[in-house]
């Protein structure tokens, strides 16, 4: 089968090409991409080329298919998974493998398989890690978004509070507290910001900084602060721009404490 895809060569040497993929092995999966969402680590890979601690030292001769943020339909099964996955499946994938301590990854390492293509061939390791994950949803897109609001769970869950003279960690951020987005109106902070208004854990008090009055403008138009005060949080967007001392103006928002 011919698929059409984006593929790197080195540094800045991204090339649209058609090509014929490979048989397909009892342990792969053939797969039709829908969606795919661009990320700006995928412009850091264009970027450094083989540098990249993910790209193949032969990227020059045995280019890669770019991004990692996709989702699609299952064309193909090969033999060893036909119990678990079938022909028509919706699906998305977790990129980041960690296979057997390898760096490699979807959209970064692989000849047959990034998002940037009309059909890949998904390798044996991707469902051994149990990365390739069926989708029941309406649409692709949000499918394919699934990757970069992980990331944005993520580092919600890595944040944890503690209380003075004891180990125990309460993870998350702080219920009822007082939260600051910083540099915040781009899609991965409209992402943080959706997560922190409607998750169970929210924040009293919730402020988007950013320079950018379009963007923020947008945000507003996107999360409206009557809305989010449905929720029980009191929505601020603050343009930082011509603000000469921020951290007295942050304070005045919440008494002089600060944020957790």
């Amino acid at each position: 089968m011919k698929t059409k895809a984006v593929r790197l060569y080195g540094k800045y040497d991204l090339r649209m090409e058609e090509f014929e993929l490979p048989p397909l092995k009892e342990d792969e999966i053939l797969a039709h991409i829908v969606s795919n969402s661009i990320c700006m680590s995928c412009h850091k890979a264009a970027e450094q080329g083989a540098s990249h601690k993910r790209v193949p030292a032969d990227v020059s001769e045995n280019p890669i298919i770019i991004g990692h943020e996709f989702s699609g339909d299952i064309v193909e099964v090969g033999k060893k998974w036909q119990e678990q996955f079938s022909s028509g499946d919706k699906f998305s994938i977790q990129p980041a493998l960690n296979y057997k301590g390898s760096l490699y990854a979807p959209g970064y390492s692989y000849k047959y398989m990034g998002g940037n293509a009309s059909y890949i061939i998904i390798p044996n390791e991707v469902m051994e890690c149990q990365c390739l994950l069926k989708y029941d949803g309406e649409g692709y897109f949000p499918a394919s978004l699934s990757e970069p609001m992980s990331c944005i769970v993520g580092a919600f869950n890595a944040s944890y509070h503690t209380t003075p003279g004891s180990y125990v960690h309460h993870i998350g951020i702080k219920k009822g507290g007082n939260m600051a987005l910083l540099a915040s109106a781009g899609p991965m902070g409209l992402g943080a910001l959706d997560y922190a208004i409607h998750s169970e854990n929210k924040p009293l008090l919730l402020v988007m900084i950013d320079i950018d009055e379009k963007r923020l403008q947008w945000a507003k138009s996107i999360f409206q602060p009557n809305e989010a005060s449905k929720e029980g949080v009191k929505l601020v967007y603050i343009n930082s721009l011509s603000i000469t001392d921020l951290k007295a103006h942050l304070l005045e928002y919440t008494d002089g404490e600060g944020f957790d």
